[in-house]
């Protein structure tokens, strides 16, 4: 039996198991075996050159951005709208065959936008070039689930499940637990909060299927089994994801009214070029990143070239981009904008800075 008929095995048993308190010790076992199976099916077979041509597209830019989506819902059409890049675009489906990237000039910042071929249902088995369109989307800073507006929410459902199946979670933080591997001394559990959905028997029974006989394991939050497979897998990549609805000049006010109201939603018509400027937006608030301007002793701010740097980074992090031998000889930075109490203030390394800050580094 290969790996995909033992993971449609397993969905069964687990679709035909009733979930109560008599079977969720089965139910864990299945899950942890369930994510097992799915983990080798995403290891690379065979030859490194089967990949296809065009998907080992360098990461450039400020972030990446990866556009994911059922074949012709707009993704070519977006990329040649908000990018000076061509990708080639037809009313009929799979038009886009390998990634195309393209490069958003956003606030200073290049963004690189990457068109993969539409997936579809089934991709996390490998079914069309699923396993390479999801393996680039695990390397992006954010994900674009582009819809079509004028169909059901289904394709949202579909999508997110395909995502769910490789270990790709879509607006989730990491989950709280601690774990490491040791070498000896068995396993270590426990807990600084109540927990009502697994017990140390359960966590033992998942450990085991792992083959993990030593690990300390400590939950700080009320967490599933499935949240402490993720915590196992180490394979998991959290992501934050922007639902764009496309098509919207072809549905009822009503209705764009009620998809733009949705999370992390955002309505657009590519053939209109409606609302795109409220989604780059979005992207470069989901993106968490903030410009950060330089000054001279003496001279007015280098408005025109930003360093771009992510929302927490520290003046540390600003004299890292600047240069790498800067902090060796910092003596304090002057910060102007919403970061001091007063400006400029004189502030340390440990400074954390924030949008449309300028800074002057003085040197011991």
């Amino acid at each position: 039996m290969g790996i995909l008929e033992k993971i449609a095995e397993i969905e069964r048993e687990i679709g035909r198991t009733q979930k109560n308190k008599a079977t969720e010790y089965h139910l864990g076992l299945l899950k942890a075996k369930l994510a097992k199976y799915r983990t080798q099916l995403l290891e690379p077979q065979g030859k490194k050159g089967e990949k296809g041509e065009g998907f080992d597209v360098l990461k450039s830019g400020d972030a990446r951005v990866a556009l994911i989506g059922f074949p012709s819902v707009g993704k070519s059409t977006l990329l040649s709208t908000l990018t000076k890049t061509q990708s080639e675009c037809a009313s009929y489906e799979f038009t886009t065959l390998t990634c195309i990237p393209g490069v958003i000039d956003y606030n200073g910042a290049n963004i690189q936008l990457l068109d993969l071929p539409g997936i579809i249902e089934g991709a996390a088995q490998g079914k069309g070039r699923g396993r390479q369109v999801i393996a680039v989307a695990r390397t992006a800073d954010l994900v674009i689930i582009m819809l079509d507006a004028t169909k059901s929410e289904v394709q949202r459902e579909l999508l997110e499940k395909e995502l769910e199946a490789v270990g790709i979670r879509l607006n989730k933080p990491k989950p709280g637990i601690y774990y490491k591997q040791k070498k000896a001394g068995g396993i270590h559990f426990n807990s600084t909060c109540a927990l009502t959905k697994v017990d140390e028997k359960l966590v033992q029974l998942i450990l085991h299927e792992y083959k993990i006989f030593n690990a300390e394991v400590i939950f700080r939050e009320d967490a599933t089994a499935d949240q402490l497979i993720d915590t196992i897998s180490d394979n998991r990549v959290h992501l934050p994801c922007l639902y764009v609805y496309n098509k919207i000049d072809q549905i009822s006010i009503e209705e764009v009214d009620r998809l733009a109201r949705q999370p992390n939603s955002v309505v657009v018509s590519c053939n209109m070029k409606l609302n795109l400027d409220y989604l780059l937006f979005t992207m470069w608030e989901m993106l968490a990143l903030i410009r950060i301007y330089t000054k001279k002793p003496g001279k007015h701010p280098d408005f025109g070239d930003a360093i771009i740097m992510r929302r927490g980074s520290t003046v540390e992090h600003v004299c890292h981009s600047i240069h790498r031998s800067i902090v060796a000889v910092f003596k304090y930075a002057l910060v102007w904008g919403r970061s001091t109490k007063y400006s400029p203030q004189r502030v340390g390394l440990a400074h954390v800075v924030e949008d449309e800050d300028v800074i002057q580094v003085v040197k011991k």
